[in-house]
């Protein structure tokens, strides 16, 4: 059995002790869930991945604990993309990976989020995050589904307006300047960066050019509830948990401190603006 595979069967045999804790067969469960009894069994054993959908829905019927959700919701996300990876990452499209972070952001609290070369995800506009998933596409050679994508990624920014999380954004100045594609994206995407970082929900800083650091910025990051951390590379994602979740921590709170905040912040998206709006007109 492959080590993807393997996951998978961790997975669903997690699923399946949940069921049996709740004293109820595969058959029972399935006639609950208005499922196939073959889906049931298929997931338990690891021959299907269980969409975010499939886990809420699970552990909702059996009346298991929040944070039991959480936590599976979290390692979904390592499942799905191991399965992904064999495949090649984003060899479905954008719109599933962006899918599959909606349940995780739902019930996490408090996430943390460094980016150094682009907007994060979550404050990113519709013209900037269809150019984001259409260079992948093209950087992959994926289907283009950025329509999809993004309407998948706006779905996911409406946690940002529940006030019972907390958004920490810090990114560097750079990310204030690359550009995924013509100017004027970029000029939108900062205008709405203003915009949202006075959201009650969210804290925004910007790491400055002339920041002394303490260690080289060599990728971006996000921590949930300090309980997992996601680290993106070129052609992969990587779920971090335990002692690398409090390292992850510390480095973030030290790039904090480091960082623009408030009108400082906000008067470092302005000198981007106004340059921006020079070279425009």
């Amino acid at each position: 059995m492959s080590d993807t595979n393997n996951t998978r069967g961790q997975f669903g045999n997690r699923l399946r002790v949940l069921r049996e804790d709740a004293g109820l067969n595969g058959k029972q469960l399935a006639e609950l869930l208005g499922w196939a009894q073959s889906k049931v069994s298929r997931i338990e054993t690891g021959k299907q991945t269980a969409s975010a959908e499939d886990v809420k829905a699970w552990v909702e019927t059996l009346k298991a604990p929040p944070e039991v959700l959480a936590n599976l919701l979290a390692d979904l996300r390592t499942v799905r993309f191991e399965y992904a990876a064999c495949r090649r990452q984003l060899r479905a499209g954008t719109a599933p990976r962006q899918r599959a972070s909606i349940g995780l952001e739902a019930t996490a609290t408090t996430v943390r989020a460094f980016e150094t070369a682009m907007i994060p995800g979550l404050l990113q506009t519709p013209d900037y995050a269809h150019r984001v998933f259409a260079n992948l596409a093209s950087l992959h050679h994926t289907p283009n589904d950025a329509d999809e994508g993004v309407r998948a990624r706006l779905r996911r920014q409406e946690a940002l307006y529940d006030h019972r999380k907390s958004f920490r954004f810090l990114l560097t100045e750079a990310a204030l300047r690359y550009r995924p594609g013509p100017a004027v994206i970029l000029l939108g995407q900062l205008d709405r960066l203003i915009v949202l970082s006075d959201l009650e929900t969210i804290e925004l800083a910007v790491l400055p050019f002339e920041a002394q650091l303490p260690t080289p910025l060599s990728h971006g990051f996000w921590i949930f509830d300090d309980q997992l951390v996601l680290v993106e590379t070129l052609n992969a994602e990587l779920a971090l948990r335990d002692d690398e979740v409090a390292f992850y921590v510390r480095i973030f709170e030290t790039l904090w401190e480091l960082g623009a905040h408030g009108d400082k912040a906000k008067g470092l998206i302005g000198r981007a603006i106004s340059e921006l709006r020079n070279e425009t007109t």
